[in-house]
């Protein structure tokens, strides 16, 4: 499921169905991702010629060849670019093969990653390469009389723009009015599509009852009620298969016939280490978000976690980061409340009966100790999620105040 996005009384939400298509769809679907692949590169070439132009005048600048810098480049404008591409589509008849709301959307996405390079939340856009993992693109639906260029028919069958009529496994319902849909290949050669609609929102039955997680490395989650969630490690249990392929794939001359087939091997292993490490995941958050009312989580630091070497591969299986993403999107869903606790609030060490700080348990190693104030003796995990969920209640309470 992709995210949710909220607008009023509606959210935009994503099934993903597995796509059967013939080799003719399959090649048509190939084409549509390296037009709007070369679209995007095409796009982002020319707003880079136009930015080097400044670094030349610059650098005069600094050299004392100019008085000042006087060049002010455009910004890039998705708009601007669009035009320019149906003007250069004229001259490249085998772009107009593909769908063309599938290469407008490509340069969209560009727009939007200059848009956050330009308020600096993130770095400057790069080139797109066809030997990234996921190949992908999206088509929008529009709607002529009420029907769609992108819909269900005859039950196991979806129509896409230039495509035609293609065979998907339906695992599920689709509600709402269809936006757009985007199809996707994996490295191990299987098509996926994601269909995204806009859906009414809906609200399960209220719950009584409120939960703070602990998240960890050698059980999943701890529950502040005392549940358990013990870590699956999807990874390990796969690494042994994983390695052997690898090394299979390293004796392999690069490019042959047998080299692409034994790579396939290997993305299959990761494929059903991510398959496995989803529908866990999945399974879990749905379970936690109808169960309870108010979630009270801790805002982790992956990134920061992952510097350690020692530990980087087993933070990376757990998907901290994943998982609060689902809960995150599920409780707005079903109209749920998600509390994020401050990473600085030092849960583990603190006694959820007396608060009273205890500075010895910083170490990982204590996953017991006994307060010294009140001697009440605390499994680590336990204490951790009970202060959890009384800082989220805490916080809470202030809001409501402050409304």
């Amino acid at each position: 499921m992709d995210d949710v996005k909220e607008k009023s009384d509606t959210y935009h939400k994503g099934f993903k169905f597995r796509l059967y298509p013939t080799n003719e769809q399959a090649i048509q679907f190939n084409k549509t991702i390296g037009c709007c692949r070369y679209s995007f590169n095409l796009a982002l070439k020319k707003q880079k010629e136009k930015d080097f132009l400044w670094w030349i005048t610059e650098e005069m600048f600094q050299n004392g060849q100019l008085l000042s810098n006087e060049w002010k480049g455009p910004r890039f404008s998705a708009n601007a670019s669009m035009k320019d591409h149906t003007q250069f589509k004229k001259t490249t008849p085998w772009l107009k093969e593909v769908d063309s709301t599938a290469i407008q959307n490509a340069i969209q996405y560009l727009g939007e990653a200059y848009d956050s390079y330009y308020k600096k939340e993130k770095g400057r856009p790069k080139f797109k390469s066809k030997k990234n993992a996921i190949q992908s693109y999206t088509s929008k639906c529009n709607y002529n009389k009420g029907v769609g260029t992108i819909r269900i028919v005859d039950e196991n069958y979806i129509i896409l723009p230039k495509v035609g009529k293609v065979r998907f496994a339906k695992s599920k319902e689709i509600d709402g009015k269809i936006i757009n849909a985007t199809v996707r290949r994996t490295p191990s050669g299987k098509y996926f599509v994601s269909v995204l609609c806009e859906v009414k929102k809906e609200f399960t039955q209220l719950s009584m009852f409120e939960t703070g997680i602990d998240v960890g490395l050698k059980d999943f989650a701890t529950l502040s009620d005392g549940t358990v969630i013990h870590n699956p490690k999807h990874f390990y249990g796969l690494e042994e298969k994983l390695k052997k392929e690898q090394r299979i794939l390293s004796r392999r001359i690069v490019g042959s016939q047998n080299w692409h087939k034994q790579k396939k091997k290997v993305a299959k292993v990761h494929e059903k280490i991510a398959n496995a490490r989803e529908d866990f995941l999945q399974k879990l958050s749905t379970m936690l978000v109808h169960e309870n009312q108010v979630i009270s989580i801790e805002d982790i630091r992956v990134k920061n976690l992952l510097k350690n070497g020692n530990l980087a591969k087993a933070i990376s299986d757990v998907s901290w980061s994943e998982f609060r993403r689902m809960v995150t999107y599920k409780c707005k869903w079903y109209g749920k409340t998600l509390v994020v606790v401050g990473s600085n609030y030092a849960s583990s060490q603190l006694c959820n009966k007396c608060k009273y700080k205890n500075k010895a348990v910083k170490d990982l190693a204590v996953r017991e100790w006994e307060c010294p104030n009140c001697r009440t003796t605390h499994d680590r995990d336990h204490n951790a999620a009970k202060n959890i969920l009384a800082e989220g209640l805490r916080i809470l309470s202030e809001m409501d105040e402050a409304v």
